[in-house]
């Protein structure tokens, strides 16, 4: 199956926002930065506003997207707004389906639920989020999945089946697979499930996308594949500001690696830290695609990226320090593709 020719189709952009904590902010401020953005996206002309999950670290404050998700679909009126995503690992699938059927009846027509399999922390905060802790949770994916697609089809469990036999009586939302890996994308494609891929993660992730496109199911809910891809890219007047810019998310995702956990730091205190590592800035983290520059370089590359994976959408994601300048990023961008602006209210 042979990817979207993208001269016929403009390609879509969205946000994938994680809700980060600069140094010397609380989680409020960084919760609030997120309101502010979404509705910055809403009048930029983005199609989706996403918001990640993570558990248990001081630099990212969304450990709750469906808490978020009502806020800034309230705030906003035109954006999709979704989870990208849960990780149902750590939750009932009736649960997730009775929360998302609500937001969706709130807000008919724009909600969104991408599903994800990583825990979205460390191990020892994954068994803290369990409820039973005497034993290992059971590696059940495909089959929570299952069960959580069946409540939205409004298809009665099985008698015996794990869950009750009544359908969700609610809207639903539109069910989503992220994913990182190989196996995300055979889910994705058996299942017959809009697939996002996270580059900012495995930037390796082309072949996967092409195996999805070519083992496609046709689904209920969708009849051909449909595919985007996450990228991490900052934006700035100038590739130099642009790269000092991305100096916080680097030191930040250097400690990650490391094994600490820290608030988004200083641009400042970030390039001391960088330039101590005594390698190139734009090489760290090792195995990391980072899109950093101008305009014109920012949309030449993210349309590279997507033209590899066949995607007709692009989330762009990105960790900076100053919420202004992460503003001023979102909007370059939007600029660079000639999004459809809509006049402010």
């Amino acid at each position: 199956m042979t990817p979207p020719n993208d001269s016929a189709k403009p390609l879509r952009l969205s946000v994938l926002d994680q809700s980060p904590v600069p140094e010397g902010s609380t989680a409020g401020d960084a919760l609030r930065n997120t309101l502010d953005l979404a509705r910055l996206a809403d009048q930029l002309g983005y199609d989706r506003y996403w918001l990640a999950e993570h558990h248990g670290t001081p630099g990212l404050a969304c450990a709750s997207p469906e808490v978020l998700i009502a806020p800034v679909a309230g705030a906003t009126s035109r954006i999709r707004v979704g989870a990208g995503g849960v990780m149902l690992p750590h939750y009932s699938p009736l649960k997730v389906a009775e929360t998302f059927s609500m937001l969706s009846s709130l807000f008919p027509g724009r909600i969104d639920l991408g599903l994800g399999r990583a825990p979205g922390t460390s191990a020892t905060v994954a068994r803290a989020l369990q409820r039973d802790r005497r034993q290992a949770a059971p590696d059940d994916f495909p089959e929570q999945l299952t069960e959580l697609l069946d409540y939205f089809n409004h298809r009665p469990r099985p008698p015996g089946a794990l869950g009750p036999v009544a359908a969700i009586q609610f809207e639903s939302p539109e069910p989503w697979l992220l994913g990182s890996s190989p196996q995300s994308a055979i889910w994705a494609a058996e299942m017959g499930l809009p697939y996002s891929f996270a580059d900012f993660i495995n930037p390796g992730g082309a072949p996967y996308m092409a195996y999805y496109r070519e083992h496609f199911q046709p689904s209920r809910r969708l009849s051909e594949p449909r595919a985007a891809v996450a990228v991490w890219a900052i934006c700035a007047e100038t590739a130099s500001e642009a790269l000092c810019l991305s100096a916080s998310s680097r030191m930040m995702m250097l400690h990650l690696y490391r094994g600490k956990l820290i608030p988004v730091p200083s641009v400042e205190r970030a390039l001391r830290y960088l330039e101590e590592e005594g390698v190139p800035m734009e090489t760290l983290p090792p195995n990391r695609r980072l899109i950093t520059g101008d305009p014109a370089k920012v949309r030449i590359t993210i349309e590279s990226v997507a033209a590899a994976y066949g995607a007709e959408e692009v989330f762009v994601v990105n960790i900076m320090h100053d919420h202004a300048a992460r503003r001023r990023s979102y909007q370059l961008i939007a600029e660079a593709f000639a999004l459809s602006r809509r006049p402010e209210t």
